[in-house]
Protein backbone atom coordinates (compact mmCIF):
# COMPACT_ATOMS: atom_id res chain seq x y z
CA UNK A 1 0.00 0.00 0.00
CA UNK A 2 1.29 3.35 -0.71
CA UNK A 3 -0.19 6.62 0.62
CA UNK A 4 0.84 9.83 -0.93
CA UNK A 5 1.14 13.31 1.60
CA UNK A 6 1.64 16.20 -1.06
CA UNK A 7 2.51 19.65 1.29
CA UNK A 8 2.46 17.83 4.41
CA UNK A 9 4.24 18.07 7.53
CA UNK A 10 6.31 15.21 9.43
CA UNK A 11 3.81 15.65 12.32
CA UNK A 12 0.88 14.50 10.10
CA UNK A 13 3.13 11.96 8.61
CA UNK A 14 3.49 10.56 12.46
CA UNK A 15 -0.42 10.92 12.98
CA UNK A 16 -0.94 8.88 9.78
CA UNK A 17 1.41 6.13 10.28
CA UNK A 18 -0.25 5.82 13.97
CA UNK A 19 -3.76 5.65 12.31
CA UNK A 20 -2.91 3.24 9.79
CA UNK A 21 -1.60 0.89 12.43
CA UNK A 22 -4.68 1.48 14.58
CA UNK A 23 -6.76 0.49 11.54
CA UNK A 24 -5.35 -2.28 10.24
CA UNK A 25 -3.60 -3.41 13.16
CA UNK A 26 0.39 -3.19 12.04
CA UNK A 27 2.55 -2.92 15.05
CA UNK A 28 5.94 -1.17 15.43
CA UNK A 29 7.19 -3.50 18.55
CA UNK A 30 8.78 -6.13 15.84
CA UNK A 31 10.98 -3.06 14.28
CA UNK A 32 14.89 -3.22 15.75
CA UNK A 33 16.13 0.06 13.96
CA UNK A 34 15.66 3.22 12.37
CA UNK A 35 17.40 3.51 8.98
CA UNK A 36 18.11 6.65 7.68
CA UNK A 37 18.42 7.12 3.63
CA UNK A 38 20.18 10.45 2.82
CA UNK A 39 20.01 10.27 -1.66
CA UNK A 40 18.39 12.31 -4.59
CA UNK A 41 15.16 11.41 -5.54
CA UNK A 42 16.20 9.92 -8.87
CA UNK A 43 17.95 7.58 -6.84
CA UNK A 44 15.91 6.86 -4.07
CA UNK A 45 13.95 3.77 -5.47
CA UNK A 46 17.14 1.88 -5.90
CA UNK A 47 17.93 2.40 -2.16
CA UNK A 48 14.48 1.63 -1.23
CA UNK A 49 14.29 -1.69 -2.95
CA UNK A 50 17.53 -3.08 -1.67
CA UNK A 51 16.55 -1.81 2.03
CA UNK A 52 13.56 -3.21 1.85
CA UNK A 53 15.12 -6.99 0.53
CA UNK A 54 17.12 -6.31 3.86
CA UNK A 55 14.23 -5.51 6.27
CA UNK A 56 13.42 -9.50 5.87
CA UNK A 57 16.17 -10.12 8.33
CA UNK A 58 16.04 -7.10 10.18
CA UNK A 59 12.43 -5.28 10.62
CA UNK A 60 13.34 -1.61 10.66
CA UNK A 61 11.42 1.65 9.75
CA UNK A 62 12.88 2.97 6.76
CA UNK A 63 12.81 6.68 6.28
CA UNK A 64 14.46 8.56 3.36
CA UNK A 65 15.19 11.99 2.78
CA UNK A 66 14.98 12.50 -0.88
CA UNK A 67 16.16 15.45 -1.72
CA UNK A 68 14.74 17.07 -5.28
CA UNK A 69 14.99 19.96 -7.70
CA UNK A 70 12.66 22.31 -8.93
CA UNK A 71 10.17 22.73 -6.35
CA UNK A 72 9.09 25.90 -3.90
CA UNK A 73 11.55 26.23 -1.20
CA UNK A 74 10.88 24.70 2.25
CA UNK A 75 7.83 22.33 0.16
CA UNK A 76 7.69 18.98 1.77
CA UNK A 77 6.07 15.62 0.13
CA UNK A 78 5.48 12.63 1.99
CA UNK A 79 5.07 8.86 0.99
CA UNK A 80 4.46 6.09 3.39
CA UNK A 81 4.70 2.26 2.21
CA UNK A 82 3.11 -0.23 4.23
CA UNK A 83 2.28 -3.89 3.31
CA UNK A 84 4.15 -5.62 -0.03
CA UNK A 85 5.31 -2.35 -1.15
CA UNK A 86 7.77 -2.47 2.16
CA UNK A 87 8.97 -5.66 2.71
CA UNK A 88 9.49 -6.42 6.59
CA UNK A 89 8.99 -2.89 7.00
CA UNK A 90 7.65 0.41 7.36
CA UNK A 91 8.98 3.39 4.40
CA UNK A 92 8.40 6.27 4.84
CA UNK A 93 9.84 9.19 1.75
CA UNK A 94 10.32 12.86 2.56
CA UNK A 95 10.96 15.07 -0.84
CA UNK A 96 12.01 18.44 -0.54
CA UNK A 97 14.34 21.01 -2.11
CA UNK A 98 17.72 21.56 -0.28
CA UNK A 99 16.58 24.19 1.74
CA UNK A 100 14.15 21.70 3.54
CA UNK A 101 16.78 18.91 3.65
CA UNK A 102 18.78 21.44 5.47
CA UNK A 103 16.50 21.04 8.75
CA UNK A 104 16.50 17.13 8.81
CA UNK A 105 16.85 16.27 12.34
CA UNK A 106 13.74 18.59 12.94
CA UNK A 107 12.33 16.73 9.65
CA UNK A 108 13.19 13.01 11.29
CA UNK A 109 12.61 13.23 15.11
CA UNK A 110 8.83 12.46 15.13
CA UNK A 111 9.17 9.54 13.14
CA UNK A 112 11.82 7.85 14.75
CA UNK A 113 10.70 4.48 16.83
CA UNK A 114 11.34 5.21 20.42
CA UNK A 115 14.23 3.91 21.75
CA UNK A 116 15.43 2.29 18.67
CA UNK A 117 19.11 2.27 17.19
CA UNK A 118 19.64 5.05 14.35
CA UNK A 119 21.29 3.43 11.17
CA UNK A 120 22.59 6.40 8.40
CA UNK A 121 23.10 5.19 4.91
CA UNK A 122 24.35 7.55 1.70
CA UNK A 123 23.94 5.01 -1.26
CA UNK A 124 25.97 7.47 -3.25
CA UNK A 125 27.67 11.01 -2.11
CA UNK A 126 29.06 10.33 1.27
CA UNK A 127 29.52 13.60 3.23
CA UNK A 128 32.85 15.11 4.00
CA UNK A 129 32.45 14.26 7.62
CA UNK A 130 29.75 11.70 8.18
CA UNK A 131 29.86 11.25 11.96
CA UNK A 132 29.40 15.33 12.35
CA UNK A 133 26.78 15.45 9.51
CA UNK A 134 23.49 16.93 10.44
CA UNK A 135 21.85 13.19 10.31
CA UNK A 136 25.07 11.21 10.76
CA UNK A 137 25.52 12.96 13.89
CA UNK A 138 21.91 10.95 15.25
CA UNK A 139 23.15 7.99 14.32
CA UNK A 140 24.74 5.19 16.23
CA UNK A 141 26.02 3.26 12.87
CA UNK A 142 26.97 5.66 9.43
CA UNK A 143 27.25 3.40 6.09
CA UNK A 144 28.72 5.41 2.66
CA UNK A 145 29.79 3.74 -0.10
CA UNK A 146 32.35 4.83 -1.77
CA UNK A 147 32.38 2.92 -4.73
CA UNK A 148 29.20 4.94 -5.77
CA UNK A 149 30.51 8.12 -5.33
CA UNK A 150 32.09 10.21 -8.33
CA UNK A 151 35.49 9.52 -7.14
CA UNK A 152 35.52 6.16 -5.50
CA UNK A 153 39.24 5.81 -4.63
CA UNK A 154 39.34 9.91 -3.51
CA UNK A 155 36.38 9.71 -1.48
CA UNK A 156 37.69 6.33 0.43
CA UNK A 157 40.94 8.59 1.16
CA UNK A 158 38.81 11.54 2.46
CA UNK A 159 36.72 9.54 4.78
CA UNK A 160 40.39 8.25 5.90
CA UNK A 161 40.90 11.70 6.96
CA UNK A 162 37.26 12.10 9.15
CA UNK A 163 36.71 8.00 10.46
CA UNK A 164 35.11 7.92 13.32
CA UNK A 165 34.24 4.63 14.98
CA UNK A 166 31.25 3.58 13.81
CA UNK A 167 31.38 4.68 10.32
CA UNK A 168 31.83 1.99 7.93
CA UNK A 169 31.69 1.38 3.75
CA UNK A 170 30.20 -0.57 1.42
CA UNK A 171 33.76 -1.47 -0.43
CA UNK A 172 34.40 -2.80 2.66
CA UNK A 173 31.01 -4.98 2.81
CA UNK A 174 31.80 -6.14 -0.66
CA UNK A 175 35.19 -7.66 0.00
CA UNK A 176 33.98 -10.01 3.20
CA UNK A 177 33.92 -13.11 1.18
CA UNK A 178 37.03 -12.36 -0.43
CA UNK A 179 38.51 -11.38 2.79
CA UNK A 180 37.50 -15.04 4.51
CA UNK A 181 38.51 -17.22 1.59
CA UNK A 182 42.09 -15.01 2.10
CA UNK A 183 42.20 -15.52 5.64
CA UNK A 184 40.75 -19.50 5.80
CA UNK A 185 43.73 -20.27 3.26
CA UNK A 186 46.65 -18.74 5.18
CA UNK A 187 45.48 -20.76 8.24
CA UNK A 188 46.10 -23.94 6.76
CA UNK A 189 50.42 -25.03 6.66
CA UNK A 190 52.98 -24.36 5.99
CA UNK A 191 53.06 -21.24 7.77
CA UNK A 192 54.74 -19.03 5.71
CA UNK A 193 55.68 -14.83 6.20
CA UNK A 194 54.12 -13.38 2.85
CA UNK A 195 56.41 -11.78 0.91
CA UNK A 196 54.44 -9.95 -1.82
CA UNK A 197 50.76 -8.99 -2.17
CA UNK A 198 48.85 -8.16 -5.83
CA UNK A 199 45.64 -7.10 -5.87
CA UNK A 200 44.02 -6.92 -9.44
CA UNK A 201 40.63 -5.48 -10.31
CA UNK A 202 38.87 -2.68 -12.39
CA UNK A 203 39.84 0.60 -12.08
CA UNK A 204 38.50 2.91 -9.44
CA UNK A 205 36.71 0.21 -7.56
CA UNK A 206 37.42 1.17 -3.94
CA UNK A 207 36.96 -2.44 -2.80
CA UNK A 208 40.12 -3.18 -4.51
CA UNK A 209 41.94 -0.64 -2.36
CA UNK A 210 40.88 -1.72 1.06
CA UNK A 211 41.35 -5.60 -0.02
CA UNK A 212 45.05 -4.09 -0.26
CA UNK A 213 45.14 -2.04 2.99
CA UNK A 214 43.65 -4.98 4.93
CA UNK A 215 45.85 -7.62 3.67
CA UNK A 216 49.07 -4.69 3.93
CA UNK A 217 47.98 -4.39 7.37
CA UNK A 218 46.96 -7.91 8.64
CA UNK A 219 50.41 -9.15 6.86
CA UNK A 220 52.92 -6.30 7.22
CA UNK A 221 53.88 -5.65 3.60
CA UNK A 222 53.63 -3.53 0.93
CA UNK A 223 50.69 -4.27 -1.78
CA UNK A 224 50.91 -3.70 -4.80
CA UNK A 225 47.21 -2.56 -6.76
CA UNK A 226 47.24 -3.68 -10.45
CA UNK A 227 43.54 -1.98 -12.20
CA UNK A 228 42.49 -3.27 -15.38
CA UNK A 229 39.89 -1.84 -16.90
CA UNK A 230 36.82 -3.67 -18.43
CA UNK A 231 37.02 -6.09 -15.54
CA UNK A 232 34.75 -7.17 -13.04
CA UNK A 233 35.23 -5.72 -9.96
CA UNK A 234 38.39 -7.61 -7.90
CA UNK A 235 39.66 -10.06 -10.13
CA UNK A 236 42.13 -11.73 -8.29
CA UNK A 237 44.45 -11.83 -5.08
CA UNK A 238 48.53 -13.08 -5.42
CA UNK A 239 50.24 -13.99 -2.37
CA UNK A 240 54.09 -14.64 -2.90
CA UNK A 241 55.79 -17.29 0.08
CA UNK A 242 58.99 -18.88 0.04
CA UNK A 243 56.96 -21.82 -0.79
CA UNK A 244 55.45 -20.21 -3.62
CA UNK A 245 52.17 -18.05 -4.29
CA UNK A 246 48.53 -18.18 -3.65
CA UNK A 247 46.18 -17.47 -5.85
CA UNK A 248 42.45 -16.04 -5.78
CA UNK A 249 41.41 -15.34 -9.03
CA UNK A 250 37.62 -14.50 -10.49
CA UNK A 251 37.89 -13.53 -14.24
CA UNK A 252 34.30 -13.84 -14.77
CA UNK A 253 32.61 -12.41 -11.59
CA UNK A 254 31.12 -15.64 -10.90
CA UNK A 255 33.54 -18.86 -10.08
CA UNK A 256 36.67 -18.14 -8.25
CA UNK A 257 39.36 -20.81 -8.64
CA UNK A 258 42.02 -21.00 -5.68
CA UNK A 259 45.46 -22.28 -6.52
CA UNK A 260 48.58 -22.94 -4.51
CA UNK A 261 52.04 -24.27 -5.16
CA UNK A 262 51.80 -28.15 -5.02
CA UNK A 263 47.85 -28.11 -4.31
CA UNK A 264 45.00 -28.99 -6.80
CA UNK A 265 43.15 -26.16 -7.98
CA UNK A 266 39.77 -25.47 -6.09
CA UNK A 267 36.74 -23.73 -8.24
CA UNK A 268 34.36 -21.89 -5.13
CA UNK A 269 31.48 -19.43 -5.83
CA UNK A 270 32.37 -16.13 -6.12
CA UNK A 271 29.21 -14.02 -7.24
CA UNK A 272 29.52 -10.28 -7.16
CA UNK A 273 27.76 -9.26 -3.69
CA UNK A 274 24.74 -7.34 -4.51
CA UNK A 275 23.22 -3.89 -2.99
CA UNK A 276 20.69 -5.61 -0.68
CA UNK A 277 23.58 -8.60 0.72
CA UNK A 278 25.46 -5.61 1.22
CA UNK A 279 23.30 -3.66 3.60
CA UNK A 280 21.61 -6.41 5.30
CA UNK A 281 25.54 -7.50 6.26
CA UNK A 282 25.69 -3.96 7.68
CA UNK A 283 22.41 -4.39 9.99
CA UNK A 284 23.65 -7.46 11.62
CA UNK A 285 26.14 -5.62 13.48
CA UNK A 286 25.73 -1.92 15.51
CA UNK A 287 28.90 -1.98 17.08
CA UNK A 288 31.91 -0.30 15.60
CA UNK A 289 33.66 -2.27 12.91
CA UNK A 290 37.23 -1.93 14.54
CA UNK A 291 38.93 -3.77 11.99
CA UNK A 292 37.51 -2.04 9.07
CA UNK A 293 38.68 1.88 10.92
CA UNK A 294 42.07 0.11 11.07
CA UNK A 295 42.37 -0.62 7.83
CA UNK A 296 40.96 2.82 6.49
CA UNK A 297 43.53 4.90 8.85
CA UNK A 298 46.71 2.26 8.89
CA UNK A 299 46.30 -0.16 5.55
CA UNK A 300 45.77 2.50 2.67
CA UNK A 301 49.40 4.13 3.28
CA UNK A 302 50.74 0.60 2.77
CA UNK A 303 49.66 -0.33 -1.31
CA UNK A 304 51.29 1.71 -4.17
CA UNK A 305 49.54 1.32 -7.98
Amino acid sequence: MIIDLPQTTTSTVAKKLIKLRQEGGAVALGRVLTLLIITDEQDADEAIDAANDASREHPCRIIVLASTTGTSENSLDAQIRLGGDAGASEVVVLKGPASTMEHADTLIMPLLLPDAPIVAWWPHEAPAHPAKDIVGAMASRRITDSYSSADPCGTLRRLAQAYTPGDTDLAWTRSTIWRGLIAATLDQPPFEPVEKVVVEGVPDHSSVDLLGAWLGHALDTEVEIRRTPGAQAVTRITLERPSGQISLSRPSGKVATLSQTGQPDHRIALPVRQLHECIAEELRRLDPDEMYGEVLTRGLERIRA
